[in-house]
């Protein structure tokens, strides 16, 4: 499977030039003829205005619906949509992930279960309360967003489905860049599965993005990086490695569940 990963530097509350710069940097990742390509957290809206929000939100997905199913179908390529700011019906906002197949069909969608109370993200979006897993091109895959890599019982509960890739759309801090990578990394190698994480880059308010996107295979090892600004990085994932490394430290047949007590 060979993935593109688009680290986006979009513009704070300009939902209009959010959605022009994402098909154009999707058109771009497509040159190099992946199977997957992935953006990343509330690239509509950028992470996140207070004023206004619910105005500037996509409402129900329909307008990433409309342009990354449609670029889906026309490119011939997966995407997973990073994720959005998300109005439901309800007129509740939801950090939203959308996944798409090479047939522009919407295949699944994740709501962010862990919103990020330091920054008073609990305060304009609601939780998730559902993990997702599905299917690319014949592989399983599960998503999570951001804040979530922090919470390893979650990853777990993925990596116990038998996913082969975790994808990851964040917009992670450039002060907090080490625990970006250090935890993206702790996750493939504890789990033994690919990890696909995509941040962000540039500024929002008083805030810079880190960048630092990475391709990342179950022994931890890096196949593709991205340094700090706007760029697409793309890698080939060899899923041969999951069953060598699952049958040299088998840690799924040497775990013992029934003494872990999780509250």
């Amino acid at each position: 499977m060979k993935v593109s990963v688009i680290q986006m530097d979009m513009k704070f509350a300009d939902p209009t030039y959010n959605f022009k710069h994402a098909e154009e940097l999707v058109r771009r990742a497509a040159s190099a003829k992946p199977d997957v390509i992935l953006l990343p957290e509330t690239w509509n809206t950028g992470f996140f205005p207070e004023q206004n929000l619910p105005a500037l939100c996509d409402r129900e997905g329909a307008k990433v619906k409309a342009l990354c199913g449609g670029l889906a179908k026309e490119l011939n390529v997966n995407i997973i949509a990073g994720s959005i700011s998300n109005l439901r019906e309800d007129n509740k906002v939801y950090n939203t992930a959308y996944i798409f197949d090479r047939s522009g069909n919407c295949l699944a969608d994740y709501d962010k279960i862990h919103v990020f109370t330091p920054m008073g993200e609990d305060k304009f979006y609601e939780k998730g309360n559902r993990v997702v897993t599905f299917e690319l091109d014949g592989h399983k895959c599960g998503i999570i967003i951001c804040y979530d890599i922090r919470f390893l019982e979650l990853v777990r509960m993925l990596a116990l489905q038998k996913i082969d890739v975790l994808f990851v759309p964040a917009q992670w801090p450039a002060k907090r860049r080490f625990h970006w990578t250090t935890l993206n990394t702790a996750r493939a190698i504890e789990n033994q599965m690919f990890v696909v994480c995509c941040n962000s880059c540039g500024t929002a308010g008083t805030t810079i993005y880190g960048g630092s996107s990475r391709i990342l295979d179950p022994w931890g090892e890096t196949i593709a990086a991205a340094g700090e600004k706007e760029e697409i990085i793309t890698g080939e994932l060899d899923f041969s490695v999951i069953e060598g490394i699952r049958t040299s430290i088998n840690v799924y047949n040497d775990r013992r569940p029934e003494l872990y007590k999780l509250n």
